[in-house]
């Protein structure tokens, strides 16, 4: 398994910008698809953006345009750029990397999580 740890996360503004990073413990980041969930309050973690070994993403419907992940196997991190922030993207945001070389929109297809960290956009 990987070790993830998000940092990056905080309040913000509607309309600002925030940067999420994960970083990955072991030689075999670089192995595993890495996606971004999150979870709001009394909802379940969905999906949020996915980026493969060789760099292809997908992203959920309701951040599209605005969110873009990205990822640097030297340094084994994983990034989520969040722009144009909404108060509906408020929530704790985890990152997490696949079973195997799974690309996948699904939690069931992610063996490693990190903890969590907070995004609150204010209206």
């Amino acid at each position: 398994q990987v070790q993830l740890e998000e940092s990056g996360g905080g309040l913000v503004q509607a309309g600002g910008s925030l940067r999420l990073s994960c970083a990955a413990a072991g030689r075999t980041f670089a192995s595993h698809a890495m996606g971004w969930f999150r979870q709001a309050p009394g909802k379940e973690r969905d999906f949020v953006a996915v980026v493969s070994l060789t760099g292809s993403t997908y992203y959920a419907d309701s951040v599209k345009g605005r969110f873009t992940i990205s990822r640097d196997n030297a340094k084994n991190t994983g990034y989520l750029q969040m722009n144009s922030l909404k108060p509906e993207d408020t929530a704790v945001y985890y990152c997490a990397a696949s079973r195997g070389s799974i690309f996948s929109m699904s939690t069931r297809d992610y063996s490693s999580w990190g903890q969590g960290i907070q995004v609150t956009v204010s209206s």
